[in-house]
């Protein structure tokens, strides 16, 4: 059985992401212990809401060097994805995780969309990745976000919400979804049912 380390650091709704990793056979620990995400066979990192508050939270619970040094698959989920980066602009900026580079700057799409971005979005593949494996190009995703990730070459594939959205990323071990996998259906459960299988 796989067993994968959530951590529960209080900047969102881990009890959708625990179900659905059970309901693919994992063994899953909500966890915001330093030594046991340390040692995990693979770790989440979810997150919904301010990115200042999460990096707050990380830090306050010893969490940031455990995470940036974690050498196994680590999957960072909406927010989550977000965190992965150098910086974000919200407020006054705030440092990030800094494992992607690049700054996650506010979503303003073309035209009257509005913000946040909440609903089903298609996702276009760049390119190959076990983690995007038997996942249709053109497969939909359900986003709740109000702030964008870079494009450049961690991107795996993007969607377009009147501009382009970098939905999936990957750098070395540490993958991102900007959407919920967990509320995304059959791709989403895919997705999940990859991670759980990914090696490093």
């Amino acid at each position: 059985m796989t067993e994968v380390a959530v951590i529960a650091y209080g900047a969102g709704n881990v009890a959708s992401v625990q179900f659905a990793l059970e309901r693919l056979g994992a063994a899953v620990r909500l966890t915001d212990d330093p030594a046991v995400i340390a040692e995990a066979e693979r770790v989440i990192l979810p997150g919904v809401g301010a990115a200042g508050y999460a990096m707050k939270r990380l830090s306050d619970l010893g969490l940031i060097a455990p995470i940036r040094a974690f050498p196994r698959p680590l999957l960072g989920v909406c927010l989550g994805q977000q965190l992965l980066f150098g910086s974000s602009d919200e407020g006054d900026g705030v440092d990030l995780l800094g494992l992607i580079p690049g700054a996650v700057t506010r979503l303003k799409p073309a035209g009257d969309l509005p913000v946040p971005h909440m609903g089903w979005s298609r996702l276009t593949r760049d390119r190959d990745d076990a983690l995007l494996e038997g996942v249709a190009d053109g497969a939909y995703a359900y986003f709740v976000h109000g702030f964008v990730c870079p494009d450049g070459p961690a991107t795996l594939a993007r969607a377009d919400y009147g501009g382009v959205v970098p939905a999936v990323v990957r750098s070395a071990n540490r993958w991102g979804c900007q959407f919920h996998p967990e509320r995304s259906a059959e791709a989403g459960a895919t997705i999940l049912k990859n991670f759980l299988g990914l090696s490093c």
